[in-house]
């Protein structure tokens, strides 16, 4: 069945970006700005989970905000810090005004008065040095707000996130709610090295990339290495899929077929042989093992390309 007209922009719009989406990854992303959801992206790494957030932030001309996870990532490098600086500058300023402020306080009692009727402000947005994720609810325009490798951040700081993917929306105490002024466009990836929270994901739509099948992965091919010769492409093609049914280590991804093909430009080769393979495997090939397991195999993977 063919998709409806909007989904079939957005494969095409997302072309012109240099992101080839099957049917199923156009389907989500148009649900979840339909919606207003989140998008939670699995699958292994490197088969275009952060490219596609670069695609769509350039599609959607929306500025992308990135928050790389790391383990030990915490609210004061992701949601907000304060500036220290500027509040001891302050301090030093209230100092010097103080004499004045409190001429004619009878008593000390009448000079803490006097100070509460100022405004509280060294605890407030003045103050305030906005992380990707406050920066993200701040803008005017809808931004787009990619959460990279959440499955790297430890388990509590995905409780910190949950205000947000629900409700746009952060609790700062000193200050209290800020609310998004233009609804992100948020989406979170995850190389799945460990299992995420079932609060996160039920305020996610998920979305799983696998590694695409052979006609995907020769369209993606044409479309980022486009001076590719049509016959290297369907064989370079061919040999990454019979790749990834092998016992390896680790699979290549399309981020590696796409280097691959590169390299392949760059030595000016129009077909694949034995030689030209086994010299740049370690191109498509990130362990030894790997590569020492594939090597004798290569002729028989060139002959069964047909």
């Amino acid at each position: 069945m063919k998709p409806p007209q909007a989904i079939q922009d957005l494969i095409a719009n997302l072309a012109t970006q240099g992101y080839i989406a099957s049917s199923s990854i156009a389907t989500t992303l148009y649900l979840a700005q339909q919606l207003e959801r989140p998008i939670l992206i699995e699958g292994p790494p490197g088969v275009g989970k952060t490219e596609l957030a670069n695609a769509t932030s350039a599609m959607l001309g929306s500025p992308l905000l990135r928050l790389q996870c790391y383990e030990g990532l915490d609210e004061s490098k992701a949601l907000y810090d304060w500036k220290y600086s500027k509040q001891l500058l302050y301090v030093q300023v209230l100092k010097e005004q103080l004499h004045e402020l409190l001429a004619g306080a009878s008593g000390l009692h009448a000079a803490v008065e006097r100070l509460h009727n100022f405004d509280d402000i060294f605890y407030s947005e003045n103050f305030l040095e906005p992380r990707p994720l406050l920066k993200a609810l701040q803008t005017e325009t809808p931004a787009l707000l990619l959460i990279d490798e959440i499955d790297k951040a430890d388990y509590e700081f995905e409780s910190l996130l949950l205000e947000i993917l629900a409700d746009f929306q952060v609790s700062i105490p000193e200050i209290g709610r800020i609310t998004a002024k233009a609804n992100p466009l948020v989406m979170l990836t995850s190389n799945n090295t460990r299992e995420l929270s079932d609060a996160l994901k039920r305020r996610c739509l998920h979305l799983y990339i696998p590694f695409p099948e052979a006609k995907l992965e020769a369209q993606i091919v044409q479309s980022r290495v486009p001076n590719a010769p049509a016959e290297l492409r369907q064989q370079l093609v061919n040999f990454v899929q019979q790749l990834r049914e092998m016992d390896l280590k680790k699979l290549p991804a399309i981020s590696e077929t796409i280097d691959w093909a590169r390299s392949l430009i760059l030595l000016h080769s129009q077909e694949l042989s034995t030689d030209l393979v086994q010299d740049t495997l370690n191109v498509l090939l990130k362990y030894e093992e790997d590569i020492a397991l594939v090597t004798p195999e290569i002729s028989q993977l060139l002959k069964a390309r047909h």
